[in-house]
């Protein structure tokens, strides 16, 4: 008998409490064990459509659904009695007449009725009023059964426009539900021709759903890391990237939660099926999210061992070390601090009564350093891009000494910067008989620097297949805005953007968007838009609160958990982030008010189970919550006045700015359902753009 769990069976299990939660999980172990057991205490449904629904108790209050044949065992939902005899009763499992994938249908007669504005003529009235267009009613209904939608909601999709589309998908098939997202916001869903299959749990509509679970062993992995679609499922709409020949290097952009990352991963482990002999890499940019990746990666791959040792997942940083220590030995670095002072004593009194301290640490960060510049022609011919200060040639010649002695310091001292790390690992890579890598796959691409994708084309820009990127301008937070083309990584023809939201909701997803441009252009022309991206679901109304006092906010933050934990949300899916170590504090506070635990998240970038995690914005990178506070959004902190005051000319104070909204977009989007955005006292004038219309 086929063992199988339904991903509603996952999500339902995720809402109960702990306690709930093992229980279903040992009833779940004995099930598999031995199906036929009767003290598993099977109850027929009655009042269910599907006649193979049957409730199996858990508890005196928890029910599990199971959907039993002679052929298969399935787990369908848990919940409490009431709530999982309702979710039995509005369901039933079929084949579908044209795409043949199991489905879990929603019955259509039990759904409240979605309003469709129509034509109304009244006595006051010379015309009528106008509706918005409907969006599928030219789309035939063929071509909608194609798609996956379920006959008996073929004339709501008819009659569906852009306020009711997402209320609709909410009860579609994921794969309807995506083709339909897809044609609203212009796209052409692809229907792919399958041959016969042996059943329709073997099409891969349905084994997105649909889990065939072979022993004890499996079954605990599945429990211990329900399959949250939106962090590790590749969606149909984005396989073809995924499978993709490119003649050179490509990249996928989008906004947070239209997985950038599932891309990435799935696309590091295609190449390395199709290509047995291969040494891929996964990376990005800080060793924080290279953990993340690595466990996201072991879901996709957890039952291919051999797989997974094909495939190395690095930081950017770690990389350059590896290949470094190879072939030179140990690196020596030099911290940022030594830089400073070398930079102070090398101006002396002459050039420092000329220019600041500040504008010498930004000039060497951002121009000598970033573009490996040795030499006093370099320097004067170098584009300065990003940098509003106009320095002549004369001033450039009093300059460099300055940078030249800092350099001749440091190579004395054999210490090196992490951009000649990089400079010096790729000007060895001729030298060797093959690439490190074959393929390298880089996620979070818009925070890696100049000398990082110098290295990365030297690796495989010529080469098809080579390199892939996965970024988003609008969460750029570590890096100033470079050519890509000028460092010979040309991703034109071979950039596409994500336009469908997983992980976000609709409400939460369109306020954080307020912070940023409608587009964003890269240095090489190529424009990323947010016109048009759509959420799959709907969630509560973001809340942006400013109070008088920073007491006033913790208790505010201490009540909205404790709402929270009564709707059944788990300490440990809920967040809060705040701009720097300085206001973890606060964040604290606010959990120990409400009778929670707190957890400081670490570079590891781990929850704990019970505990509210608690971290800095530049640590929310690649995370999700159900729910997420954003605190302290005060003036001052937000931007953060170092930094504004750091800024070395007009165009430095604008990439302080826009970074800065970054940071809180990065933190906004780190919520799937709950949103809450805090300040006391004076608030971050981006809140006004939070709030506005």
């Amino acid at each position: 008998m086929d063992f199988r769990i339904a991903d509603t069976f996952t999500a339902s299990l995720g809402r109960l409490q702990l306690d709930e939660q093992k229980a279903v999980k040992t009833t779940a172990f004995d099930l598999q064990l031995n199906p036929e057991n009767p003290g598993h205490q099977f109850h027929k449904l009655d009042r269910a459509k599907d006649k193979n629904f049957w409730s199996v108790r858990v508890s005196r209050d928890i029910r599990l659904i199971v959907h039993r044949t002679s052929e298969s065992l399935m787990l369908c939902y848990v919940g409490h009695h009431d709530d999982a005899y309702a979710w039995a009763e509005r369901r039933k499992i079929e084949t579908h007449p044209t795409t043949g994938a199991a489905q879990i249908v929603e019955l259509r007669e039990t759904i409240v009725e979605i309003p469709i504005e129509r034509y109304v003529e009244t006595p006051a009235m010379a015309q009528p009023i106008r509706h918005k267009p409907l969006l599928f009613e030219k789309v035939p209904k063929d071509e909608l059964l194609g798609f996956g939608v379920p006959p008996e909601w073929i004339a709501d999709v008819l009659a569906a426009n852009e306020d009711s589309l997402l209320e609709l998908v909410e009860h579609l098939p994921s794969e309807a539900a995506e083709a339909l997202l897809e044609l609203a916001t212009g796209g052409v869903p692809t229907v792919a021709t399958l041959p016969v299959l042996p059943s329709p749990f073997a099409h891969p509509d349905a084994q997105r759903r649909f889990r065939t679970v072979e022993n004890v062993d499996e079954l605990a992995l599945a429990l211990d890391f329900p399959w949250d679609r939106w962090s590790v499922f590749l969606h149909p709409a984005q396989k073809s990237l995924v499978e993709r020949t490119f003649s050179g290097p490509a990249r996928v952009a989008g906004s947070a939660g239209t997985g950038k990352t599932v891309v990435a991963l799935h696309r590091a482990v295609f190449l390395a099926k199709h290509n047995p002999d291969a040494r891929v890499l996964l990376t990005t940019f800080s060793d924080a999210l290279a953990n993340l990746l690595e466990s996201k990666l072991f879901l996709l791959v957890r039952s291919e061992p051999k797989l997974a040792e094909r495939i190395q997942v690095l930081s950017m940083r770690q990389v350059g070390e590896r290949l470094y220590r190879a072939q030179f030995g140990n690196p020596s670095f030099a911290d940022l601090e030594t830089i400073r002072l070398r930079l102070d004593a090398a101006a002396g009194p002459t050039i420092g009564s000329k220019y600041s301290l500040r504008f010498l640490v930004s000039e060497w960060t951002d121009v000598v350093d970033a573009w490996q510049l040795r030499k006093w022609e370099e320097y004067r011919d170098v584009r300065r891009l990003g940098r509003k200060s106009r320095l002549g040639e004369q001033q450039r010649a009093g300059l460099w000494p300055v940078f030249q002695g800092v350099l001749d310091g440091l190579a004395a001292e054999g210490k090196i910067t992490e951009s000649q790390m990089f400079s010096k690992v790729t000007s060895s890579l001729p030298e060797r008989k093959s690439p490190p890598y074959d393929f390298v796959v880089v996620d979070e691409s818009q925070d890696i620097s100049i000398a990082q994708l110098r290295f990365l084309a030297a690796l495989g820009a010529l080469r098809a297949n080579a390199l892939f990127f996965a970024g988003d301008l609008g969460q750029r937070i570590f890096q100033q805005p470079f050519s890509w083309l000028s460092q010979g990584v040309d991703v034109r023809g071979r950039s596409q953007t994500l336009k469908v939201n997983y992980r976000t909701s609709h409400q939460i997803r369109s306020q954080a968007d307020r912070l940023l441009a409608d587009e964003v252009a890269d240095m090489d022309g190529i424009v990323e838009t947010r016109a048009g991206t759509i959420s799959l679901f709907n969630g509560p109304q973001p809340e942006v609160r400013v109070f008088q006092s920073e007491a006033e906010e913790n208790s505010a933050v201490a009540v909205w958990l404790k709402s929270l934990v009564a709707q059944g949300v788990a300490a440990h899916e809920t967040a809060i982030f705040v701009r720097s170590a300085n206001q973890l504090d606060r964040a604290k506070a606010a959990v120990e008010q409400s009778g929670l635990q707190s957890y400081v998240l670490d570079e590891l970038l781990q929850t704990k189970e019970g505990s509210v995690s608690v971290g800095t914005m530049h640590l929310a990178k690649g995370l999700e919550f159900r729910a997420v506070a954003v605190m302290a959004c005060d003036d001052e902190i937000l931007p953060l006045q170092a930094r504004i005051e750091s800024a070395a000319d007009t165009t430095e104070l604008e990439e302080v700015y826009n970074t800065e909204r970054h940071l809180l977009y990065v933190a906004c989007t780190r919520s799937r359902d709950h949103l809450l955005v805090t300040s006391a006292g004076s608030p971050s004038e981006f809140l006004d753009d939070l709030l506005a219309p």
